[in-house]
């Protein structure tokens, strides 16, 4: 698996670097800014990352010249994965992110990520085109919405299972964080979809679009 990684803070980058090196993926590049990040992911077609984990505020502003940098490539690169790693949830560009719709979206609070093994599944997770939201970042999309439309549908336990979905909680791991069974984490599951719309199709796929559209309306 290939990574890109951008991030200013020259020995957070070399952290990252060796972190993810040491569990068996490969840094195919790291780099410090925003004009770089969209160069090095965008360059060579033959040569697109599996995933991109990037900072929010790179060089020269230091506001959201790493969030812009991602989604200027995955309008380039459609699908791109990519993980957000941050001191900052910067909402409107990360609901844009969202609103993409294709391929894997994570975003992490650096202060709140306290496990290398955690931090490197996300990297996965993301890079197989699934979800890693901190509950902290989903709070925060969250706070202005209205409840209308689709989603004003679901109950509340629909709602907290979707929300625990976001985070790229699995059934077992939902069941076991609401103290209930997989089959009644699965009923819920079954009826989110429905209530939103989604057809049948792959499972996996499901639980994106119903998260993008928890964090995206």
């Amino acid at each position: 698996m290939r990574v890109v990684i951008a991030e200013d803070l020259f020995l957070l980058r070399d952290g990252l670097t060796r972190l993810l090196e040491a569990h068996g993926l490969e840094v195919s590049a790291a780099v410090d800014n925003g004009k770089d990040l969209l160069e090095v992911l965008t360059a060579d077609p033959s040569g697109v990352p599996d995933v991109a984990v990037v900072d929010v505020r790179l060089p020269p502003t230091f506001t959201d010249e790493g969030l812009r940098a991602a989604l200027a490539a995955r309008r380039e690169v459609p699908g791109l994965p990519v993980l957000v790693l941050s001191q900052y949830v910067e909402q409107l560009y990360a609901r844009e992110l969202l609103a993409c719709g294709d391929g894997g979206i994570g975003y992490l609070l650096k202060d709140r990520v306290f496990d290398s093994a955690q931090f490197v599944d996300a990297v996965r997770r993301v890079a197989a085109g699934g979800t890693a939201m901190d509950p902290e970042v989903i709070a925060r999309l969250l706070a202005r919405n209205s409840g209308d439309g689709a989603l004003a549908a679901l109950s509340p336990r629909e709602r907290e299972v979707l929300g625990l979905m976001a985070e790229g909680r699995s059934n077992a791991a939902i069941a076991q964080r609401l103290f209930v069974s997989e089959r009644a984490v699965a009923k819920h599951t079954a009826s989110i979809f429905l209530k939103l719309g989604l057809q049948p199709s792959d499972d996996d796929n499901r639980r994106v679009l119903a998260v993008l559209a928890y964090l995206g309306r």
